[in-house]
């Protein structure tokens, strides 16, 4: 795709990672939705590889002083798993009793979004599986490679980390967490995920249940 050229939207970019994925020898992947706008993303990529579609929840721990700036996440599709980038701790002066409270309030989230997402639906088994974790583009990718590195305790047989769009710089330190990347476009004048996309509207947590609930009943 020529970097002048935005993704229609986000299942329009799953359609076209789901193309590239295809090339790859991958399995039976289980494919990780990072929600919200991952899943209208990955939808799209288990639709077309046959695969199986489930969410990998994660949450940052931002910065005592600027909540912006991710310490750290908390993630995992089962217990969720606290990660914690060590300097950036220090460089935050963040105590063990904020990220504590932190990690506690992150988790409530979390299983908010299970609840609400995932229902009485059960997870998806992931030990020894290959997996493709998707989301609708990164930018720094502090909180997904906290993800990944949660994930990976998860003893899966291998991470493939999916995204249409994403930096360059960003993309070589996610490698250190996965076994392949798919990335669509690497622009070196990034600015941001939007920019490369003509609908970037917000998903709401009802697309979210539609799209988990479309998935299920047509996988079964």
């Amino acid at each position: 795709m020529p970097d002048g050229q935005p993704f229609e939207d986000r299942p329009d970019a799953g359609r076209k990672l789901a193309s590239l994925l295809a090339g790859e020898r991958i399995g039976q992947p289980v494919v990780l939705a990072i929600p919200r706008g991952g899943v209208a993303v990955a939808a799209e990529i288990a639709a077309a590889l046959g695969a199986e579609l489930d969410l990998l929840f994660v949450r940052k721990i931002g910065a005592p002083s600027n909540p912006e700036v991710a310490i750290g996440a908390i993630a995992g599709c089962g217990e969720p798993q606290v990660v914690l980038n060590e300097e950036f701790v220090g460089l935050s002066g963040a105590t063990v009793a904020y990220i504590d409270a932190e990690a506690a309030r992150q988790r409530a989230e979390i299983e908010r979004q299970r609840r609400t997402y995932r229902g009485d639906r059960p997870e998806v088994p992931l030990v020894g599986r290959d997996v493709i974790v998707v989301d609708d583009g990164v930018a720094t990718g502090a909180t997904l490679a906290a993800a990944l590195k949660a994930l990976r305790l998860q003893a899966v047989a291998s991470i493939t980390l999916a995204v249409p769009v994403g930096p360059p710089e960003t993309l070589r330190l996610l490698a250190r967490s996965a076994d392949r990347i798919a990335c669509l476009r690497q622009p070196a004048d990034f600015r941001a995920v939007s920019c490369h996309y003509r609908d970037f509207e917000q998903v709401s947590d009802r697309e979210v249940i539609d799209l988990m609930a479309r998935t299920t009943t047509d996988q079964r």
